[in-house]
């Protein structure tokens, strides 16, 4: 079209036309006298509109792609970080069960001992020098930790309270060389003193010479005046070697202990002794020995062998 008088003057008109009919549109709402030319513009129309949305939309995408790359590496990130710590809380979760497994066990010990404890972690060795066997524990003064308190764990007797600080304490373990509690035998009664050995078993002199000791009897802690450094009734070991007497006042026994020393983690300090001494009681129950099965075999003469005694 040639630009004219004519043609500007015409465009003029159109442009006025369309603003009028957007008005009206507007106005109308939906019961627009628009509506209907509206909607067959959309039947001839809507497919060129798809069709040409169809080409370009996966143009699109990826430009979008490419703008989100930067996003969906630093979420491929998180998640594997994510991951990496859930992991992390599974293990802490499987050592959290462990801990709380050693921290029931000890508090039956307690309740069945009627000791008042309270909880502690091993957070430090003593120095790995000689036979020095000590361990540091997270409570101390301000927890109404004192020298001289039994320490112990659900398995039994840990050792002893030697050196106080405001918030930590150093144990010396019952498998130390200076080591010794006064003991007595399940059921016998019979008294002696368990001395540490380090890594091998307690040493123990039984008072009677001729007491009549076997492997497999228990023993537990005497108990000392006032109940310090050792309350009675701490289970302390199993009988693993009983020497030949030789006529001498006392009697050596040998005793493996309940505790682990080299897996200390969750124990308990002593803070309050029994009203009453509980004895045996303590003690888990024995272990009942398993039947050994008794195999009976029954010999059957071959068939050969039975057709040669009927041929003779």
């Amino acid at each position: 079209m040639r630009d004219t008088r004519e043609s500007r003057l015409l465009l003029v008109l159109l442009i006025a036309i369309a603003f009028a009919l957007i008005t009206v549109d507007i106005r109308g709402g939906q019961d627009s006298p628009v509506d209907g030319a509206r909607q067959a513009a959309a039947t001839v129309f809507g497919p060129i509109e798809n069709g040409v949305s169809s080409a370009v939309d996966p143009v699109g995408n990826a430009i979008s792609a490419v703008r989100d790359s930067g996003g969906r590496h630093d979420r491929i990130a998180q998640l594997e970080h994510d991951n990496a710590a859930l992991k992390a809380r599974l293990g802490s979760n499987d050592r959290n069960r462990s801990r709380l497994k050693q921290l029931d066990k000890m508090i039956k010990v307690a309740g069945e001992g009627q000791y008042g404890i309270k909880g502690a972690e091993v957070i430090a060795i003593g120095a790995a020098q000689g036979f020095s066997w000590t361990v540091t524990i997270d409570v101390g003064a301000n927890d109404g930790i004192q020298r001289d308190m039994t320490v112990l764990n659900g398995d039994g007797l840990v050792g002893r309270v030697t050196t106080v600080g405001p918030d930590t304490a150093t144990v010396l373990l019952a498998n130390d060389p200076d080591f010794t509690v006064g003991t007595r035998m399940e059921s016998s009664d019979e008294l002696g003193f368990a001395s540490g050995q380090g890594d091998r078993p307690l040493r123990v002199e039984l008072l009677n010479a001729k007491a009549r000791i076997k492997k497999g009897d228990r023993l537990v802690t005497f108990g000392s005046q006032s109940d310090k450094p050792f309350v009675p009734g701490v289970p302390v070991g199993v009988v693993s070697r009983v020497d030949p007497s030789g006529g001498d006042l006392t009697r050596t026994i040998y005793v493996t202990p309940f505790v682990s020393f080299t897996k200390l983690d969750i124990v308990g300090v002593v803070v309050a002794a029994p009203k009453s001494d509980p004895r045996d009681t303590v003690l888990p129950p024995k272990p009942r020995p398993t039947p050994t099965p008794t195999v009976t075999v029954t010999v059957t003469p071959s068939a050969s062998a039975t057709d040669l005694g009927q041929q003779q």
